[in-house]
C-alpha cells in the first residue's frame, strides 16, 4: 500500500465531517421527535385532567393545588383568571 498522501487524507477527514455531521442530524431528529412526543403527552394528560376536574370535585380540587404551586411567573401568568369549565356554577 502506498504512503497516504496529502489530499487522501483530506479526503479521508471530509468524509469523516460528512458522517459526524449525518450522526448529528439524526440525533437532532430523535430529540425533536422525543419532545414532539413529550409535548403531545401532556397536552393530552391535560386535557383529560381538566375533563375530569369538571366533573369530578376530587380531580378539581388537585387541578387547584397544582395551579397555586406553579413557582415560575411565565408559567403562571396563563391562569390569571382561569377557571375550570363548569366552575362558576
Amino acid at each position: 500500500m502506498a504512503a497516504p498522501t496529502r489530499d487522501s487524507i483530506e479526503q479521508a477527514q471530509k468524509r469523516v465531517d460528512q458522517a459526524k455531521a449525518r450522526l448529528a442530524a439524526l440525533n437532532a431528529r430523535v430529540a425533536a421527535e422525543g419532545r414532539r412526543l413529550d409535548t403531545r403527552r401532556k397536552i393530552i394528560l391535560g386535557g383529560l385532567l381538566i375533563d375530569a376536574a369538571a366533573k369530578d370535585k376530587r380531580f378539581a380540587g388537585i387541578v387547584s393545588e397544582l395551579t397555586h404551586r406553579i413557582s415560575r411567573d411565565q408559567d403562571r401568568k396563563p391562569f390569571e383568571g382561569w377557571t375550570l369549565p363548569g366552575e362558576d356554577r
